[in-house]
């Protein structure tokens, strides 16, 4: 769930409010998931936005959230940065942060569900901002001191809001594969997506220009135009959402080579069907047959003749906007990714029923004359690129691994060569 609401965020430092702001938030979490006292609750906000977001809209929401997530269980933590609270929610379906932002007058001015944020140290030494349009990215930087490859891969999440490990559960693929590539010598930069950092950038009128593609080339222009990183060749490594949208990357970004992961071959919306139904067939009471009708009903519009930027986005795919959803009908990636000059690595795995073979078959088909471009499939490997056995789910996700070596061994090669 990329986004619930967008409000206003105010950033103003208040120490002082630190534990009243734990309680208070507590207390409007009580109220509105568990008392479901939407009247109640809709009093926490501040008055320049509590306009914005009615009390029947709030209750659409929280109708929403419980058909979801089901009923909250308990608050496993809390922590925060200034005056933004990440309350580590366990539902009875999932676990997810529950995040809010406060005023100077402990009234709040944003309210979203976001991936649970881990709040380990980090080592300054390795902290990297990028300015990138309305934002700094916040990220990670890792050179090599000894045995330096010149080599220096930008990552690009998939879809979500995903922190610069690109979290998933107990799993940090970005962050396995970025210490491997620096015991081997090449640098990395990966940073939170903005989604995650600052959700309340992204409205009904962005598309996966603002959410992805231009956070990926302003990331590879600040390095393009560093001087401490001259003579280095600038990689783009992007999975899922990041590999479907690298060749609108690659347009404008301009890297040595690229690299695709599990990246949809197919429309997104119609890959989204065959999900629901995967999902469905191994679990139906973790999605219900009548969800995969209301999915099916939804991208059957979007693929009509009746869609229109005017198409409220309830009616739609995900709950994202026709803005957005416009955008990406109209982008064939097959068709530009042909444009790219430069090499390209395509991984698959097997495990993968987010984005199968079908899609690592469009991508080598379309480029079988490309002698730049390389394939590799990975027969055991998940969405993650993590080893596995027996029929994929979502469980799998749940299971802590690591990054498989003779994928990472592989894309070492690749980006050496």
């Amino acid at each position: 769930m990329k986004k619930l609401l967008t409000f206003l965020f105010i950033t103003c430092s208040l120490l002082s409010f630190s534990q009243n702001r734990k309680e208070i938030g507590s207390t409007f979490i009580k109220t509105l998931f568990i008392d479901k006292n939407i009247e109640k609750a809709h009093t926490s906000f501040d008055s320049s936005i509590a306009g914005h977001i009615p009390i029947e809209q709030l209750k659409a929401v929280m109708d929403q959230l419980q058909e979801q997530m089901g009923s909250i269980k308990q608050i496993l933590e809390v922590n925060n940065e200034g005056d933004i609270y990440y309350y580590y929610t366990e539902f009875e379906k999932s676990k997810l942060d529950i995040q809010l932002t406060f005023n100077e007058n402990n009234k709040l001015l944003g309210f979203f569900l976001v991936p649970h944020k881990t709040f380990e140290e980090r080592d300054e030494k390795t902290t990297l901002r990028i300015k990138s349009d309305d934002i700094d990215l916040n990220g990670t930087l890792l050179v090599p001191t000894s045995d330096n490859k010149k080599r220096l891969v930008i990552f690009v999440h998939g879809s979500g809001a995903s922190d610069r490990d690109e979290t998933i559960g107990g799993n940090k693929p970005f962050k396995d594969i970025a210490e491997y590539l620096f015991n081997n010598g090449i640098a990395s930069y990966r940073y939170d997506k903005r989604t995650y950092s600052n959700p309340e950038t992204f409205n009904e009128n962005s598309t996966v220009e603002q959410e992805t593609i231009n956070d990926a080339v302003n990331a590879a222009n600040y390095f393009k135009n560093n001087t401490d990183f001259k003579g280095y060749q600038i990689i783009i490594l992007g999975h899922s959402q990041g590999a479907y949208l690298m060749p609108k990357i690659a347009e404008r970004a301009m890297a040595s080579k690229y690299i695709f992961m599990a990246g949809n071959a197919r429309p997104l919306q119609n890959l989204i069907i065959e999900q629901y139904e995967y999902i469905h067939n191994i679990d139906p009471a973790k999605l219900p047959a009548d969800e995969v009708q209301k999915i099916k009903k939804q991208v059957a519009l979007l693929n009509s003749s009746k869609f229109s930027l005017h198409t409220p986005a309830s009616d739609l795919p995900l709950g994202q906007s026709a803005a957005y959803w416009k955008y990406l009908k109209d982008y064939n990636q097959l068709t530009e990714v042909k444009k790219i000059k430069a090499p390209m690595f395509f991984a698959q795995g097997g495990r993968d029923y987010q984005v199968t073979e079908k899609d690592f078959n469009l991508w080598k088909n379309e480029l079988k004359n490309n002698k730049t471009a390389e394939f590799k499939f990975y027969p055991s490997l998940s969405h993650l690129f993590i080893s596995g056995s027996g029929k994929p789910s979502p469980k799998d996700y749940e299971i802590k691994g690591k990054v498989d070596e003779e994928f990472l061994r592989d894309l070492t090669l690749f980006i050496l060569k």
